[in-house]
């Protein structure tokens, strides 16, 4: 088995302690480890360090290096700009099959999420590779929902096709992140799953369907690989830059006929957010999270992360709030509207274009 994890976000919902320069995947957000490296060391009983492909920007390739040193430089592939998953995975794919045999297994990962079930999901990934060599099937891994989310896509399952440990089913139809009424139909139903974003597919599998259903996209795939392979990075980025700017799910998976579909229950969250991970950390009995130089009085449900050892952070009768100082900038909202901290970021990037 191979895995390809994908790496190259910007992670703008984490700002400011998440940058251009330092992205939510290289942040150690949840314990002592990066996103990227808890994601990578998920995996090592399944696949070995020499069979771990990173897809990132060629901004972060350093970033990459210096997280996992273990990880042979020749599997960090480069894009020169983000295009999305559906080119990402295509050019993971396309530079895998020089390397390996056609019908190997690649699993699909996005770098910065969370699985509190490490050994049910590799078991899980175990099984769905056998099943995926075996039946060339496109494989994706649901979350069996917890509650009505709103800011998930959702999946529903159709008729079953395995009988084995886990459960395997066609998928029916894919569903973009509906409202809150239609999301409490689908989690009551029992047949819808959260999207993941995770998948799993064999290596000529992902590539005949991306011939089939995105042949722009398969088509300049071949041209770049043979300049890839020559090293020639400007006309690679020329050609990339053209490429379709769609995710895999809207370009592949909702068209093809071989989907199939996992719903797993491994503790999962893709932390979109600081609420997201507020919800996830030990707090004080005030229900607080302190780092850096605090001083509390009457204030509750907070997260407060500070960079600085000697700058002294105050709160006084403040509830449910996201506070994050950096030496950089300072980001202070309500906890339940962290989501909105990306629109944050996009007021900053249009005030550099300006300039």
């Amino acid at each position: 088995m191979i895995a390809l994890i994908m790496a190259g976000g910007v992670g703008t919902r984490f700002w400011p302690l998440s940058t251009k320069s330092k992205p939510k995947q290289f942040l150690n957000i949840l314990g002592e480890k990066s996103m990227i490296q808890q994601t990578v060391g998920r995996i090592l009983p399944l696949v070995n360090y020499r069979d771990i492909y990173i897809v990132t920007n060629s901004e972060q390739v350093e970033l990459v290096i210096e997280h996992l040193p273990q990880i042979p430089e020749e599997n960090i592939i480069a894009e020169p700009l983000g295009r999305n998953t559906a080119a990402c995975i295509g050019l993971g794919a396309i530079i895998l099959e020089q390397k390996y045999p056609l019908d190997e297994t690649m699993l699909v990962l996005p770098a910065d999420h969370y699985i509190g079930k490490p050994e049910k999901f590799l078991e899980i990934v175990s099984y769905a590779s056998q099943f995926t060599k075996e039946s060339e099937n496109l494989i994706t891994f649901g979350i069996k929902p917890t509650f009505p989310a709103t800011g998930y896509g959702y999946i529903e399952s159709g008729e079953r096709i395995t009988d084995g440990k886990f459960p395997i089913y066609s998928v029916k139809r894919f569903k973009e992140k509906p409202d809150l009424e239609t999301a409490k139909a689908f989690v009551s139903s029992g047949n819808f799953s959260w999207n993941s974003g995770m998948f799993l597919w064999r290596i000529d599998t992902i590539l005949d369907a991306i011939k089939q259903y995105m042949p722009e996209l398969f088509y300049k795939l071949q041209k770049i690989i043979k300049l890839w392979q020559q090293n020639r990075t400007e006309e690679i980025k020329e050609i990339y830059q053209n490429l379709q700017n769609i995710p895999v799910d809207i370009g592949i998976m909702e068209r093809a006929t071989n989907t199939a579909i996992i719903p797993v229950d491994i503790d999962w969250n893709d932390i979109g957010s600081w609420q997201a991970v507020y919800d996830m950390i030990d707090k004080d009995k005030n229900g607080n999270f302190f780092e850096g130089h605090i001083i509390n009085i009457h204030s509750n449900n907070n997260y407060v992360l500070s960079e600085s050892k000697k700058k002294i952070i105050a709160l006084s009768n403040v509830d449910n709030l996201v506070i994050v100082d950096t030496k950089d900038a300072l980001l202070i909202c309500k906890k339940e509207k962290s989501q909105n901290v990306k629109k944050i970021v996009e007021l900053l990037n249009k005030k550099e274009e300006v300039k």
